[in-house]
């Protein structure tokens, strides 16, 4: 992360389609373009004493942390128009104070790392290769766009599965947007690809 000590932090909240979610963009950068983290207890944020300090919110039930912003997924009824000022506040004074977004050592590149397709055949990782090309340049600075991250999981007998992070873990319009964008796309591009789905999420 950069040293954002004496450094006026701006902070900003961006709805997006998730309503339990809210994106707070900063001028300030966390990690590199590209990457992201996604904690989605507690338990998980270890690494990040910022993401911990989220927590210590009762109503913080997700955080999710990107190259210059946080998204934070609620668990209360409460709307977010009551919620936000305290959020900003928050984060503005955290990083004004030159608090850490993560411990010293992490690496967001390392933690991603790892999909599903190890023992593939060579066939499936060059499908695999064109699928992950395919959601990095054309799918994830969309989502990103919203709050939330997209991250390819692997490639089996023409089923992609994905893995959803930040806003688009729990999102209503999630499923839709899985299968009415980017399996199209996908199947477009790539015709041996014959659907998408994601992690843990039914359809």
């Amino acid at each position: 992360m950069i040293d954002n000590k004496e450094k006026i932090v701006s902070v900003y909240a961006e709805a997006n389609p998730n309503p339990e979610s809210m994106k707070f963009v900063m001028n300030v950068t966390f990690l590199p373009e590209g990457q992201s983290v996604d904690y989605p207890t507690l338990e998980s944020a270890l690494e990040s004493p910022l993401a911990q300090e989220l927590f210590n919110f009762d109503y913080v039930s997700r955080v999710f942390i990107a190259s210059n912003f946080v998204t934070v997924t609620k668990s209360t009824s409460i709307e977010w128009v009551k919620l936000i000022p305290e959020l900003r506040a928050f984060l503005k004074s955290y990083i004004e104070a030159g608090g850490p977004a993560f411990n010293e050592g992490f690496d967001a590149g390392k933690k991603a790392a790892g999909s599903d397709h190890a023992d593939a055949s060579e066939e499936d990782t060059v499908i695999a290769k064109k699928v992950i090309d395919l959601l990095d340049n054309y799918v994830r600075p969309a989502v990103e766009q919203d709050g939330g991250n997209i991250t390819f999981k692997s490639y089996d007998k023409g089923v992609v599965t994905v893995h959803l992070q930040g806003s688009c873990s729990g999102c209503p319009s999630a499923t839709v947007t899985l299968k009415a964008g980017i399996e199209n796309l996908l199947k477009r591009m790539v015709p041996e690809v014959t659907e998408v789905v994601a992690d843990g999420v039914t359809v």
